[in-house]
């Protein structure tokens, strides 16, 4: 069965940064992308990425995160800077080999899901 594994969540203080790892087990998906949901809160899609590079962000995140795509790897990447309180929640990898022609923050267009990696963020 075909996995995507998360990596390099974390403590750190408001300010911070922290670099998110999402790989796959086997072949390269068309679209990647990364959810939060902090508790008592929905599913938020913050970032997104496909393999013709294109990328797309939510507002609370825009300017302070970054998501790459690596194909030789099989991993997309999510680096995290200036850190804050309320970026506190559990990130989670999606993805999917269905070409979906731009890169979707939307959870329906994806059909496989990490088991996430916590991130906390200190005052």
């Amino acid at each position: 069965q075909v996995q995507v594994v998360e990596s390099g969540g974390g403590s750190v203080q408001a300010g911070g940064s922290l670099m998110l790892s999402c790989t796959a087990s086997e072949y390269t998906f068309s679209n990647m992308a990364w959810f939060r949901q902090a508790p008592g809160m929905g599913r938020e899609g913050i970032a997104a990425a496909d393999t013709d590079g294109r990328t797309d962000y939510a507002d609370s995140v825009k300017d302070r995160f970054s998501v790459s795509f690596d194909n030789t790897k099989k991993t997309l990447y999510l680096l995290m800077n200036s850190l804050k309180p309320e970026d506190t929640a559990m990130y989670s990898c999606a993805a999917t080999r269905i070409r979906l022609g731009y890169p979707s923050r939307r959870p329906y267009s994806y059909n496989t899901w990490g088991q996430g990696t916590q991130v906390t963020v200190s005052s």
